[in-house]
């Protein structure tokens, strides 16, 4: 029993994320509110023969998709929190539900490119003053959204403690902020940004009657969907495939050991993220003193960003 109780002392626990309650509250209710425009504007395009709310429809549909996947990811995240089968914990859910939204948004641009395309070929009558009715009021839910994202954004931020202060001073490009969470907010941006081009489309082609620009500012609203869901998923990729031996913290491990007392060379290196700024890292040193590996973990330690440590020391002849 002893041994046992031993035993137990050197266990640690793998759940590194603690989630983030509000903003999968607040995400849920951004789902919803979506849903229901992106329906009131896709049959608004329809009706209305107007593009730039069809595409703002279409974008807004693969929000409330993305949203909706983030939802699922939270709820994934913490129910598995605790299995075993996630030996670094259950995170990684969230960024695979931001890589997996992001896919689809490459399907969603490329739909909405050629739908505009073909509207700008062969154009047809759009009612106007219904058209504008709708789209300011898709602007309106998409700011209404981004205020709900950006409250829990600060709050989650601001109750990190002192790890989160930590973490924002060492590592000030942001990658200590909920991936899941950022992702949904660049997207409400990105689907504000495409409100503001289908209102001034429609309103050029009622004043002026400058009706082509409410295609081209369908094929607009396609790029900027197409170049977000690249930039996503090149930064939930790095995460999924641990490619970020360029992170700050992995010169920060490297000069912990340049200054350590006893003299050590880093023969192998390396580090992967497991939560919201926090990483895991496995370092192996060769060094000529009779120093055991907790002496250089501990140094190590003082980065509060490095939560799971793994140090093996390699002894060479002096």
């Amino acid at each position: 029993m002893q041994a046992s109780s031993s035993t137990d002392s050197w266990k640690h626990s793998h759940v590194f994320d603690e989630g983030n309650p509000l903003a999968e509250r607040n995400t849920r209710w951004v789902v919803i509110i979506t849903a229901v425009m992106m329906v009131v504007e896709i049959a608004g395009g329809w009706v209305f023969n107007s593009m730039a709310l069809l595409a703002d429809g279409w974008h807004m549909s693969s929000h409330a998709l993305a949203l909706g996947l983030s939802v699922l990811a939270y709820g994934a995240s913490r129910r598995f929190a605790t299995d075993a089968r996630f030996s670094f914990g259950t995170w990684k859910i969230e960024v695979l539900a931001g890589y997996t939204s992001a896919l689809l948004l490459v399907m969603v641009a490329g739909l909405m490119m050629f739908q505009s395309v073909e509207r700008l070929i062969y154009p047809g009558a759009i009612h106007y003053d219904q058209a504008i009715a709708i789209a300011a009021v898709g602007l309106i839910v998409n700011m209404v959204c981004a205020w709900l994202l950006k409250d829990a954004h600060s709050h989650g931020h601001d109750h990190g403690g002192h790890h989160a202060e930590h973490a924002h001073n060492s590592h000030s490009n942001g990658h200590h902020h909920d991936l899941n969470l950022r992702s949904a907010y660049v997207h409400v941006i990105a689907d504000a940004a495409t409100s503001v081009l289908a209102v001034l489309a429609l309103i050029g082609g009622k004043c002026w009657g400058a009706s082509w620009l409410d295609p081209v500012m369908g094929i607009a609203g396609a790029i900027l969907v197409a170049v977000w869901a690249v930039g996503l998923l090149r930064d939930s990729g790095r995460v999924l495939l641990d490619a970020e031996m360029d992170a700050p913290v992995v010169a920060e491990i490297r000069e912990v050991i340049d200054a350590s007392p006893v003299k050590a060379i880093i023969s192998d290196l390396h580090v992967w993220r497991v939560g919201k700024g926090m990483y895991s890292c496995i370092v192996s040193l060769v060094t000529a003193a009779d120093a055991s590996p907790d002496y250089f973990k501990k140094q190590l330690q003082v980065h509060e960003e490095l939560v799971h440590i793994s140090v093996e020391v390699n002894r060479r002849a002096p």
